[in-house]
């Protein structure tokens, strides 16, 4: 498989699935339809690597305990609560600037400097997202957006948590599939037990689109998505696969103005525009010098 096949399904499904958890949003609760997601997806993952006998056990679990717990359990928590409240092609753009969370928790975490280009693609990034929700919460204050907000931010942001942990299970050998089947079924685990703790009912989903929205979010969003993604990672670098993270948020919001009615206004689309340019800045790397090789990796 090539390297731009790679890149157009990961940009293709992660673009996708913002509507399909939008989908589930309704008479099952937030937590139980994560759950759901979760405990299909490890169940598929963790059959399908033990039938080709490729089901190991981690030789340290520490860290795949915390990715599953940021991964596959709080982060969707996160996102799936602010899909409730705003757009879901909106949220796709907040969680579009992990990579600025990724540079600084990298700081925190690996002691790794913070450049000045990530200092200025975060400050326009966030400029790009207050532009975005200027009318919600300069002109008309909506406090149901504004949760909205936070519940992304919060979901990006354990995200990025979950990515630093999983470079801690690569230093310690743990593969990225090993590490994502059984991190799925602690996810579920831990889901199972936050709606036993909280006393939420575990509804029956009902509907089709439900089940459609949860088949694909469990196989491809799940499973297939986080594969390309890491394929493409092992193939051209962190940095290059995050290109992804730019133009996810164009699908998602030409998918939410179709399905969702979202309405497009001159400070939403500037937002928008300011939002990818944050993320161009952190990842442009600019011409090679002459004489270096220029290859693309296929």
């Amino acid at each position: 498989m090539t390297t731009a096949i790679l890149f157009a399904a990961t940009v293709l499904i992660w673009g996708t699935t913002w509507i399909a958890i939008a989908a589930q949003i309704g008479d099952v609760p937030v937590m139980v339809s994560v759950f759901y997601r979760f405990v299909l997806a490890a169940l598929v993952m963790l059959a399908g690597l033990a039938a080709i006998g490729h089901l190991k056990r981690p030789a340290q679990w520490r860290f795949v305990v915390i990715q599953a717990l940021c991964l596959f359990c709080f982060n969707f928590v996160g996102l799936y609560n602010a899909a409730a409240l705003i757009p879901s092609g909106l949220v796709s753009v907040i969680f579009s600037l992990a990579s600025i969370f990724n540079a600084l928790n990298a700081r925190l975490i690996f002691g790794e400097p913070v450049t000045g280009r990530t200092v200025l693609a975060g400050a326009i990034g966030l400029c790009g997202l207050v532009l975005l929700f200027w009318q919600d919460i300069v002109v008309t204050p909506d406090s149901e957006t504004l949760r909205g907000i936070g519940w992304a931010v919060f979901g990006t942001l354990v995200f990025s948590w979950g990515n630093m942990a999983s470079r801690q299970n690569a230093r310690l050998g743990v593969t990225p599939v090993t590490a994502n089947g059984w991190g799925m079924g602690i996810g579920a685990l831990a889901l199972l037990g936050l709606i036993a703790g909280t006393g939420q009912p575990m509804v029956a989903p009902s509907g089709t689109g439900y089940w459609v929205a949860l088949i694909y979010l469990a196989a491809i969003g799940s499973i297939i998505g986080f594969t390309t993604y890491l394929m493409l990672v092992a193939r051209i670098g962190s940095a290059q696969a995050g290109y992804a993270t730019v133009l996810f948020p164009v699908v998602a919001l030409a998918i939410s103005t179709l399905f969702e009615g979202y309405t497009w206004s001159a400070t939403a689309i500037a937002g928008v525009a300011l939002a990818a340019l944050g993320n161009v800045v952190m990842f442009w790397r600019g011409r090679r010098r002459r004489g270096s090789a220029a290859r693309t990796p296929t």
